[in-house]
């Protein structure tokens, strides 16, 4: 398989890519209550793909550290508008940040390409919702919900444990019917992980490439890169950069990212490099 395929869209394996972070809620821990109206996130995303993002990833449940849980509706007011605008004006693959069934399926029909979900279809119906979509989807490793996610995460081998994880949800998503080539994973840093967890995790991640599956990597701003380096959310840029980087050498096909046009300058670069 040369390219992945998002319904009547694709693209290549054999280079990497951004994708942009679009929360439409009022509390994501890096930019909420920014894009949060209609027009605003429409504007955003443009933007993005302007600078380099080949994804747009609408999310509208706050899954930072602490983060309460928002109903069903609430979700589905905050991103299918946004979804539907996106699908028609943006040139890019739109993904939908959820682990709600009911927001997978509207999503779906609103013209999202992608599902992208950190519990990883754990959620009642969202495995089977995912299934009967038809859209690829992205497999997130975490331990415990984001409200007490950091309440003290243990591991016995974090790089072992967090391939076994997606491993398993990958045999249930096939299980399930839906294609092991429709399937990408993400090792999910920050999620349920002490800093010690995360730099271990980063250390070894080409351990995740023997799941033969295009890999996502999301660490911008993290607090992994502000606990090392002890900087605010705001001045994390060039740490979230050097870990993007080493992501990239170590097997990611996707950098989930907010700073789209330096993250994609990265990304060009060691395109660049790796194609040489």
């Amino acid at each position: 398989m040369s390219s992945f395929l998002f319904k009547d869209r694709s693209l290549p394996l054999n280079r990497a890519h951004v994708m942009g972070v679009l929360n439409v809620t009022p509390d994501s821990f890096s930019d909420g209550g920014r894009f949060n109206q209609l027009d605003d996130a429409v504007v955003q995303a443009q933007k993005m793909v302007a600078q380099g993002a080949a994804f747009i990833d609408v999310g509208g449940e706050s899954t930072r550290p602490g983060a309460d849980p928002v109903s069903e509706q609430q979700e589905l007011d905050r991103v299918i508008p946004v979804i539907e605008r996106l699908s028609k004006e943006c040139d890019a693959i739109v993904s939908v940040d959820t682990s709600t069934a009911a927001v997978m399926q509207a999503a779906a029909s609103a013209g999202a390409h992608l599902i992208n979900d950190v519990r990883a279809l754990t959620r009642p119906g969202a495995i089977e919702t995912a299934a009967k979509t038809g859209l690829p989807v992205c497999l997130m490793h975490s331990k415990g919900e984001p409200k007490h996610m950091q309440n003290n995460p243990h591991y016995e081998n974090v790089v072992s444990e967090v391939c076994d994880y997606l491993r398993d949800r990958v045999q249930a998503c096939i299980e399930q019917g839906i294609d092991k080539q429709k399937i990408m994973i993400d090792p999910g840093f920050g999620f349920g992980k002490t800093l010690e967890h995360n730099l271990q995790l980063m250390n070894q991640l080409t351990e995740l490439q023997s799941m033969g599956l295009p890999m996502l990597v999301g660490v911008s701003r993290k607090s992994m890169v502000g606990a090392v380096l002890n900087k605010a959310v705001e001045e994390r840029l060039i740490g979230s950069l050097a870990l993007a980087a080493k992501a990239l050498c170590s097997g990611a096909w996707v950098i989930r990212a907010h700073d789209i046009d330096e993250t994609a300058q990265v990304v060009t670069l060691l395109n660049a490099v790796h194609q040489s």
